[in-house]
């Protein structure tokens, strides 16, 4: 199939003004594409970066505030997307909780909020947008993770979500079929956590990806790009963006 030309369409990207998500916002606003983006307490950094986008072209980005283990915030972020563009052709579920909850130290709230955020929030989402992504024949890309597949030590409950946006990823595919595709992108070591690891760890964790080195968020960037312009065929599944970690036993 020819890529899709993106000049006007419309993509909704969770925690889409820092990070990966602000990368893949680029990206997506470079195809000539307008955006949503959400974000949760980075109000600085998503006003710099809409101001960043709206210099290159104006009236196409808007910036929606909320916390997405709120049912109603779900449902405004949809609906502003509709008021101001009429239309929704990509989602992009971006937004993440990620801290460690060791086996023994887990409580209530850890678990509502990384599987709210990593699980729930996109369910809803998806739900909520599947109508106006029928009607433009969209797509959803969510940002799952590679150790969804294999746990992080002490990083239980975030793990256990992550595979379950994996299930999500495959099961939505066959629901929204044949009209909206849902594919996944799976980060290796991108960005290190915000929480600092010294260099022994990052050097221990950078010894078993067989490029020897991170990776960039454009590089994420670059594989939801491919999902939501150049892979008409491609539905249900989820491709790795970690240097090959994920073949190293």
């Amino acid at each position: 199939m020819e890529p899709q030309i993106l000049t006007g369409k419309v993509a909704l990207i969770t925690g889409g003004a820092r990070r990966i998500g602000a990368e893949i916002s680029r990206m997506l606003h470079a195809q000539g594409m307008n955006l949503v983006v959400h974000y949760r307490a980075s109000k600085s950094e998503a006003h710099a970066l809409q101001a960043e986008l709206l210099a290159i072209r104006p009236d196409s980005v808007i910036l929606v505030q909320g916390d997405l283990l709120n049912g109603a915030k779900l449902e405004n972020l949809v609906s502003r997307t509709m008021e101001n563009y009429r239309r929704l052709d990509v989602l992009v579920n971006n937004a993440s909780s990620f801290y460690p909850t060791p086996v023994g130290e887990a409580t209530d709230r850890h678990w509502d909020d990384l599987v709210g955020s990593n699980l729930r929030a996109p369910f809803f989402l998806s739900q909520a947008a599947m109508p106006h992504l029928k009607k433009s024949a969209g797509c959803i890309v969510n940002i799952t993770d590679i150790h969804a597949e294999r746990p992080l030590k002490n990083y239980s409950i975030y793990s256990i979500a992550k595979a379950g946006l994996v299930m999500l990823t495959k099961s939505l595919a066959r629901e929204f079929g044949p009209e909206v595709r849902v594919n996944a992108v799976a980060p290796g070591t991108i960005l290190w956590p915000e929480n600092e690891l010294d260099e022994i760890t990052k050097q221990r964790i950078l010894s078993r990806v067989p490029q020897r080195r991170s990776g960039e968020p454009a590089d994420i960037a670059r594989a939801v790009l491919f999902l939501v312009r150049d892979a008409g065929y491609v539905s249900g599944q989820v491709i790795a963006v970690d240097g090959g970690r994920s073949v190293v036993a």
